[in-house]
């Protein structure tokens, strides 16, 4: 049964892996480790590290670790394996079909490009609506926004996700700036739904758009600037993980 060997792989790893941001603990280490395996930095067939080691070099507790390889294994990148010899242990990758297809999904789109202008706009625009302020109705609106969030069921999420984002883009101030948002907005909703819908993603941009909403209610625009920046770079670790 082929294994990583002990000193090599952590070695070949010290490129990728590294501490991740309290943040968006989760999503980085899926990131980083989806990196591990796409680079084939450990080979169809070898172990990755003991979870322990990969815990402690990631900053991330067991618990995260776990759901981070339960996505994995979900994806058909990795299995777990029982026993002596257990472990868990990286897949062949999907057929060349699949790659094909992925490829050309994403054919013509510069992601980062696409990733760095759409934190642009948002973080403009959610600072801009928490320092002017908005009115009754607006604020309404807004609450109404982030309300329909709550408890969507997976298949209709990603549609209210984009509503909540959307009102505050044209909420700012700035039909400009809506405007361009809407079409970056496009553009990563076609990238999204080339990657799976994680659970527990989903629960941690749930606590953010809430925490988002209070700072922009309570005008305060430097926290609504860094919740949403943090909130673009967890969304932005997901894609560059399953596309980059």
């Amino acid at each position: 049964m082929p294994e990583a060997t002990g000193g090599s792989v952590p070695d070949r790893l010290t490129p990728v892996l590294r501490p991740v941001r309290a943040g968006n603990g989760f999503e980085e280490a899926l990131e980083q480790i989806l990196q591990v395996v796409r680079l084939g930095l450990v080979s169809a067939g070898e172990r990755l590290p003991a979870e322990r080691e990969l815990a402690q070099r990631l900053r991330i507790s067991r618990v995260t670790l776990r759901e981070v390889l339960r996505v994995l294994q979900d994806q058909g990148l990795v299995e777990a394996r029982r026993g002596r010899y257990g472990g868990t242990f990286v897949l062949p990758g999907p057929d060349a079909a699949g790659e094909d297809e992925l490829r050309r999904r994403v054919a013509g789109v510069d992601l980062e490009d696409v990733l760095r202008f759409r934190e642009v706009l948002e973080v403009g625009a959610a600072g801009l609506c928490a320092a002017h302020g908005l009115g009754d109705g607006q604020a309404a609106r807004l609450r109404g926004a982030l309300e329909a969030t709550h408890d969507a069921p997976p298949a209709e999420y990603r549609r209210l996700d984009t509503m909540l984002h959307l009102a505050l883009a044209e909420l700012c101030g700035s039909p400009t700036l809506a405007a361009r948002y809407a079409g970056v907005r496009a553009t990563v909703n076609g990238l999204l739904d080339c990657i799976p819908l994680l659970v527990r993603n989903l629960e941690h941009s749930q606590r953010q758009h809430t925490a988002l909403v209070e700072a922009v209610l309570d005008g305060d625009a430097d926290g609504a600037r860094e919740i949403m920046r943090e909130h673009c770079a967890g969304t932005a670790a997901l894609l560059r993980g399953f596309l980059a």
